[in-house]
This record gives C-alpha cells, structure tokens and sequence, in this order.
C-alpha cells in the first residue's frame, strides 16, 4: 500500500505555496519575454541599416564633390602663381627703370660739383633706406622647424621670430639684411598668413634664410649677445629648431622693389 503524503489533506495550501502565479499568467510571461530579443533584433538592424545609410550618402556626396575640390584647389595655384609671376615681372621692370633713372641722373649732374654731392649722400642713404642693391661681408642666418613640427605651432618658426631676428641683426650692427632674397626696409612687413610667413605680402619657403650686410667678424658674435640671440638660442636648444649663424666674406642684397619716392620738394 502506498504510503500516503503527510500534507495530503493540504493540498491546495501546498499548491499556493509551491506555485503563487496562476499558471496564465506565467504563459503569457513567457510570451512575452520571447518577443522582447525579436524585437531588440529588429531595433538594432534597422539602426544599422539607417547607419549604413547615412554613411554611404555621406561617401558618395564626398565622391561627387572629390574632383569639384581637386578642380578648385587647381585653379586656385594657377592663380597664385600667374600673380606672383606677375609681380616678379612688376618687380624687374621696377629694377630697370631705377637703373634708367640713376643712369641719367648721374649723366644729368656730371660736371656739377653740387649736384654730384647731393647724389652721392642720396646714394648713401639709398643703403641705409633700401633703394639700392649693396655688396659687402657679413653673415647669414639658416633658421627653420623642429624636426616633425608639422602640426605643433610651438615648435615652428612664426612671423614674430623672424622679426626679433631681424630686429636682433639690426641692433648687432647690420647695413642691410635681406630676408629669402627679400631686402628688409623702414616699410617691409614680416607677417603670417595662416601656415605661411610673408614678406611685403610675398610668401616664404623653408628654411628662411637671412643675410646681413655688416662687419663679418663682430656680428655673430654681437647678435649673440643681444636678446634677439637669447630668444633664438632657446628656441634652438629648447624647441629644437634649427639654427645656425655664420661670418662670410661677400654678400650680394637687391634694392628693396617695395620702395617708391612719395615726398619730394
């Protein structure tokens, strides 16, 4: 005979105890959370799908616009060039007709002790102002980045330090200085232009290159002494821009094409 639970006469009580959710209820529970990862499923494909999307038209709307972008960048250049070719051109023509001019004011005043004076401290001043080309020795400054400072301002030459350099040359005792074959004048401008370092509005390449008309075996070592060389000794050893500064025996500055007689009496 089997033998018969204890809790027999309570079962009801016992299936209370051991099952409190109406069996309904826990169907319709299950239902429900086995539609719940069919709808995440849904969710996560159609955002996929919308990113893909929007990526896609994003890469055919770069596309399209790829050789509209190539064709102005191209254009652009031409032009830049076509005007600093012209410039040059301007620059040149400039040069001739000083030469005409001096030639002829030179044949004007022959024979005229006064007039002949007159030209001579013009001409002196000429070196001084910049309006005309000087030959004589002194020193040449290299200075360029860091190397791998392509994207780090700190470690690029700026317009402010070519300018302390100048400035630098200038207090050491030098007649003329030139910048990248652009000679420096009371009227220059050394500014920046985005990336690039400009010279009366003419942009400069790397390394900047700078010439100083002077005494060759006093001015290194005048300029070193002076804050302008301070600021550039720090920005060598500590920036570890280039820099290098050295006596020669013979340097060659154009006028400055820049300059054009606005006063006279």
């Amino acid at each position: 005979m089997t033998a018969r639970r204890p809790d027999a006469s309570m079962d009801l009580l016992r299936q209370i105890s051991e099952q409190p959710l109406d069996p309904d209820y826990r169907v319709v529970a299950a239902r429900g959370e086995a539609g719940r990862p069919a709808r995440r499923r849904w969710a996560l494909g159609l955002a996929a799908v919308l990113a893909g999307a929007l990526f896609a038209i994003a890469a055919v709307q770069n596309t399209q616009r790829a050789p509209l972008v190539a064709t102005e960048r191209v254009e652009l250049i031409a032009r830049i060039k076509t005007a600093e070719a012209g410039l040059q051109a301007q620059r040149a023509q400039v040069a001739a007709l000083d030469a005409d001019i001096t030639r002829l004011r030179t044949a004007a005043a022959s024979g005229d002790g006064a007039a002949e004076a007159r030209l001579a401290a013009i001409d002196r001043l000429g070196v001084t102002v910049g309006t005309v080309a000087v030959t004589g020795p002194g020193a040449v400054v290299i200075v360029d980045d860091a190397p791998g400072a392509d994207s780090d301002t700190h470690d690029r030459v700026l317009d402010l330090d070519l300018q302390i350099l100048v400035n630098g040359l200038w207090e050491a005792g030098a007649e003329a200085v030139a910048v990248n074959g652009h000679r420096i004048s009371t009227l220059t401008a050394i500014r920046g232009a985005g990336e690039a370092i400009t010279v009366d509005y003419t942009s400069l390449t790397r390394p900047y290159r700078v010439e100083a008309i002077g005494d060759s075996r006093t001015l290194p070592a005048t300029f070193t002494q002076t804050a302008a060389g301070a600021w550039w000794n720090d920005l060598a050893r500590n920036r570890g821009m280039t820099f290098s500064l050295t006596g020669v025996d013979s340097l060659t500055l154009g006028a400055d094409p820049g300059m054009v007689l606005r006063y006279a009496r």
